[in-house]
């Protein structure tokens, strides 16, 4: 069975458009759900919809109202909203055109898959996607979805193309009120370091497969364990250590990792006394850089 297109219309530069569909790039089907019921009986709640003075009332009796003042409703029905027809609601029509790093991550909401609607199509979308990807650009275009205006970003992937809907900048709340109060200033130049040394050795490609959801999979164990009429076994989380302190904690994780030490060589010993002696100087003015001092020389043994 073909997937159901959620948007067909026409992709659109200057004078060049093409018939499109777009499809949701996500799905949430596989996600585990939980349907209300009565306690007694076990049987599935419906959820209907009440009036405060009619009771109970048929879908069919609804209607769409928006609430201009406190309790007042001006009706809307499908009429009215036929009648606002604008541009976007069967053409996407390219606006401008982005690098994709200047789209915010934060401003990124849905994603679709978009693909030609019809081999008439191919040749047309197949120009605008290798324009697209050659350019390394994000198209910045429009539609209707759902009765709202979305403004989209449009690129290429594979042999289709990559739609994004963007949240409204009205949507997206400022930064001040929780990073206001943080300070500004630097860290410590050894334990910034230390940190992007840990950073270093945890450096990987991303690959989506290793990271599961793992509430969902221990979900799905205890339920597999009920239907055998078994107790679900609790798993206990893991104990979490006392830090001491950022320096330790840094210089700890850093240690759980790090391969065996090299031997050192007789030159190398000789030159122990006169670092050891160094270093206390400069480690008596600061706390943290002797808590890292005693560190260095543990993980060093």
């Amino acid at each position: 069975m073909a997937p159901r297109a959620s948007w067909k219309g026409y992709l659109k530069l200057s004078l060049v458009s093409c018939p499109v569909r777009l499809y949701p790039a996500s799905s949430t089907s596989e996600r585990i759900s939980f349907n209300q019921l009565h306690k007694k009986t076990h049987n599935r709640i419906n959820m209907k919809p009440v009036d405060p003075e009619l009771g109970l009332v048929e879908r069919s009796d609804l209607v769409k109202g928006y609430e201009y003042e406190d309790k007042q409703y001006i009706i809307i029905d499908d009429a009215d909203l036929d009648a606002v027809r604008i541009e976007s609601n069967h053409t996407m029509n390219i606006e401008a055109f982005v690098d994709e790093g200047e789209v915010d991550v934060i401003y990124q909401d849905a994603p679709y898959y978009m693909a030609p609607d019809g081999a008439m199509a191919e040749e047309t979308f197949a120009v605008l996607r290798e324009a697209m990807r050659k350019s390394g650009k994000l198209a910045i275009a429009r539609l209707v979805l759902s009765s709202r205006e979305r403004v989209v970003t449009i690129g290429a992937r594979e042999n289709g193309m990559f739609v994004c809907t963007l949240r409204n900048p009205n949507e997206v709340r400022g930064t001040s009120e929780y990073f206001g109060n943080i300070p500004a200033g630097k860290p410590d130049a050894e334990m910034l370091q230390l940190a992007e040394a840990l950073i270093k050795q945890k450096e990987t490609t991303f690959d989506p497969k290793k990271y599961e959801d793992r509430y969902e999979a221990a979900l799905m164990t205890m339920i597999r364990e009920k239907l055998k009429g078994h107790k679900p076994i609790i798993a206990a989380a893991p104990e979490r250590g006392n830090v001491i302190n950022l320096m330790d904690a840094l210089k700890a994780s850093l240690s759980q990792s790090k391969p065996p030490a090299k031997s050192k060589s007789k030159a190398d010993e000789a030159e122990k006394p006169a670092a050891k002696k160094a270093a206390a100087g400069g480690a008596a003015e600061n706390p943290l850089k002797a808590n890292l001092l005693k560190a260095v020389g543990k993980s060093k043994k």
